[in-house]
């Protein structure tokens, strides 16, 4: 097992693999700009290093100044969170290169998924269903409105090396492919570096689920089970619960089987989410996250398991703690992304925090790195707080998270608190009838 760890990330990701690391035994070295000076996981960590000023590119984003600070610390290994260098295969390299373990998969499971083209074809030859569309990147408007023709308009052009929705464009006819076409490839480009450009089908009403996975790295693999994430407002996550209301026991052992079965030819090693859209019973691929996602937390209250403690002791090459059968599932839980914006106009909000009071009580967990007196700095993702609750049915878990939102003060800034207690009001949430477009509608916006 690994004595000291580096986390290479900030907010409340890095306090809880901070908190993972310290029940097991392990010491923490906190990295941070110098806007995050004053942050709760640099307060704990046993060890800080400041690696540059607030831009993310010149500290978050910046390879060298975090593996001079991981060599200087002497650790033994390096956890990327989600977003920064999570998903960034050269940073895996450069990490193993180093002489450290990186605790996530290899670099070339991180490449091969990043690639939204050989992800897909990869999915393929792993006998995971496909959303209809272009077998590459497409090059000429005349391909758009030929594979549109072909597989049925509305379609959908997306970007290679794309996520969050950036160049990504709807198309319902010939007569909008053109500027569709333009506009999709000019943002992959600035977003992305690279304007490739693929077509899906695009389907009306689809529900967002995904499946949460282990590998072992040498074949081993299982499943625990789905979340919906079907609540998005601009292809973001705002809500996610957990078991979906959307499948049944049939539909949910199959697709979780197959995800199973692909991270066992894979030899995937560590944590992952297959993701895919779901629509009148059937299962589309759309993509595969090679790291611990912001949703996790519900997945951990269904299951029991810890799965930042799996990552670490898989990294350190350790076996599967459970095979497949041994997994239980029971009641639900409910993830709500607190962000500093506009309930309404979704401004960020950054500023100094005057009070802070979680909730708390039996199936409620807060994952946040705020207290009293802090100050959010405006560089980073507004996302500064995630509200947890479980119990044994989703109605109980209802009741509980309304509840919950109703004790969440967070003083001195705007937060969207007040967005999730009207979710949580509406009829067709409480149903369990909402798709990927639900929110946008009740919220105003247009798809």
């Amino acid at each position: 097992m690994f004595d000291k760890v580096l986390i290479a990330n900030r907010g409340e990701i890095a306090l809880r693999i901070h908190r993972a690391c310290r029940e097991m035994g392990i010491q923490t070295v906190a990295v941070h700009s110098t806007a995050d000076s004053d942050a709760m996981h640099v307060r704990l960590a046993d060890e800080s290093v400041c690696i540059g000023p607030p831009p993310a590119r010149d500290s978050y984003l910046n390879i060298p100044s975090i593996l001079s600070a991981a060599t200087i610390a002497g650790v033994d290994a390096i956890h990327p969170g989600y977003g920064f260098l999570s998903e960034n295969a050269r940073f895996a390299e450069a990490v193993e290169a180093h002489g450290f373990t990186f605790i996530g998969p290899t670099a070339e499971h991180i490449r091969m998924m990043g690639d939204k083209i050989v992800a897909k074809q990869t999915a393929q030859e792993l006998g995971l269903p496909l959303v209809p569309g272009s077998p590459g990147p497409v090059g000429s408007l005349g391909e758009v409105v030929e594979l549109g023709e072909k597989i049925g308009w509305p379609v959908l052009i997306k970007a290679v090396a794309g996520g969050g929705g950036r160049g990504m464009k709807v198309v319902n006819s010939p007569d909008e492919a053109a500027e569709a076409f333009s506009l999709a490839r000019a943002e992959a480009k600035a977003a992305f570096s690279n304007d490739s450009v693929y077509l899906e089908k695009y389907l009306g009403a689809p529900r967002h689920i995904e499946i949460q996975v282990l590998g072992d790295g040498r074949g081993e693999g299982v499943h625990l089970g789905e979340r919906d994430c079907s609540l998005q407002r601009r292809h973001q996550k705002v809500l996610e619960e957990a078991p979906s209301p959307a499948l049944n026991a049939e539909q949910r052992a199959k697709i979780g089987e197959l995800a199973a079965a692909a991270v066992r030819k894979l030899k995937y090693r560590g944590a992952g989410t297959m993701e895919f859209l779901f629509q009148d019973g059937e299962f589309y691929f759309i993509e595969m996250n090679t790291r611990l996602q912001v949703e996790h937390p519900i997945t951990e209250a269904v299951t029991g398991i810890d799965l930042v403690r799996e990552q670490i002791r898989i990294a350190a090459g350790g076996p599967l703690a459970l095979s497949q059968k041994d997994i239980q599932f029971h009641g639900h839980a409910i993830e709500c992304r607190v962000n500093a914006e506009n309930p309404e106009t979704f401004t960020p909000s950054p500023g100094k925090v005057i009070d802070y009071h979680p909730p708390g009580g039996l199936g409620v967990r807060v994952d946040s790195g705020l207290y009293a007196g802090y100050s959010i700095p405006p560089f980073y993702d507004s996302m500064v707080a995630k509200l947890i609750v479980s119990g044994p049915s989703r109605n109980e878990c209802l009741m509980r998270l309304r509840r919950s939102l109703e004790e969440f003060v967070i003083g001195g800034i705007e937060t969207t608190i007040p967005l999730h207690q009207k979710i949580i009001q509406q009829q067709e949430f409480i149903d369990g009838e909402y798709n990927i477009h639900w929110l946008e509608k009740l919220v105003g916006l247009k798809k």
